[in-house]
């Protein structure tokens, strides 16, 4: 499994500590927009010449481990008393 951390650096000088692309200013939350409106892999590849297809599969990485450690989850509505 590809290693995320390899690719994916938070720098409080760059982009205010997002989490973004090892080199570039590319943030995992702009890749992950640009795919959520429908963008494909090969888009974003053609349109950020910096951007690899490993850059993507360490995105991909990236989420999983946040979603594993329990960092992202959906909100839930607040039950009735």
């Amino acid at each position: 499994m590809l290693d995320w951390k390899e690719h994916i650096a938070a720098d409080p000088e760059v982009l205010r500590g997002k989490p973004a692309i090892k080199g570039t200013r590319l943030s995992v939350e702009f890749i992950l927009e640009r795919l959520a409106d429908g963008w494909s892999e090969e888009m974003l590849l053609e349109n950020f010449p910096k951007l690899t297809k490993v850059h993507i599969q360490a995105v991909y990485g990236f989420l999983t481990d946040c979603m594993k450690d329990g960092l992202l989850f959906l909100p839930t509505k607040a039950k009735a008393a």
